[in-house]
């Protein structure tokens, strides 16, 4: 059975309305009265909903067993930098980049992206897709069974992300360029918080480069291949889990 996003706060004592999109996954289900199925608030906290009725387009259900899960998160937090991708792909590498692990997904405007979204007239679009993201990234921890929600940030330009992100994180930028490997910088450090850079279509240019090193970024390689935009950032984050994350692999085997 999969688990079921329903907004908090919770209350053990008395009986939760659903909302009108989880009263329709239930009906699809054909969940019936007395049945029960997980729940989680996207903050950490989960619980067993016990269906007491389904009406309209809601129903209430009786919580248990509530308590806080995050052992699908890391210790430390990856955060996805991506340059804006056209079509779909973004919807694609929101959607990857939640299931294998990343807890912010920060959407840049790069000199290469084919979309453009930071104009102050494209602030109602910026906006819907941003929603629409946060609706992706629902689904996404619903199917993968992770309790905490990862984070868009507001789309920003290039230049804007690196001025407003100073924090002192390992920072890696992707290039198929690159003469230093990923894989050598993650065995030279130890877990921890870490920004990976991704371009568009394209990569990022020269010029973006030179800034990311100015900031304090390291340029690295994944490998021989050139990755197509929507697959090197997965990439990358699987690659940060396989050296960081020993024992999940473990679990993996």
């Amino acid at each position: 059975m999969p688990q079921f996003y329903l907004p908090g706060p919770w209350e053990s004592q008395k009986p939760t309305t659903l909302t009108p999109e989880v009263a329709h996954h239930l009906r699809v289900r054909r969940i019936q009265a007395g049945e029960s199925f997980p729940v989680f608030d996207g903050k950490g906290q989960v619980a067993q909903a016990e269906l007491l009725s389904l009406t309209g387009k809601t129903g209430q259900v009786q919580l248990s067993n509530i308590h806080a899960d995050t052992h699908r998160e890391t210790t430390y937090a990856i955060t996805l930098a991506q340059g804006l991708a056209g079509g779909d792909k973004m919807d694609w590498i929101v959607e990857k980049a939640v299931e294998t692990g990343a807890q912010i997904i920060a959407p840049m405007q790069c000199e290469r992206s084919v979309l453009k979204l930071t104009r102050s007239s494209d602030q109602e679009r910026a906006q819907k897709r941003l929603a629409h993201w946060e609706g992706i990234v629902q689904a996404a921890c619903e199917q993968c069974d992770r309790t905490v929600f990862a984070s868009i940030e507001p789309i920003q330009t290039f230049d804007a992300y690196l001025k407003s992100n100073s924090t002192p994180v390992l920072k890696l930028l992707l290039s198929p360029d690159a003469t230093k490997s990923m894989y050598s910088v993650l065995m030279a450090n130890t877990p921890q918080d870490i920004v990976l850079m991704i371009g568009p279509e394209g990569g990022h240019s020269p010029e973006e480069e030179a800034q990311a090193q100015a900031a304090g970024y390291q340029i690295v390689s994944l490998g021989e291949r050139v990755l197509r935009t929507e697959t090197a950032g997965i990439v990358a984050i699987t690659t940060v889990h396989s050296i960081w994350n020993p024992e999940m692999q473990n679990r993996l085997r």
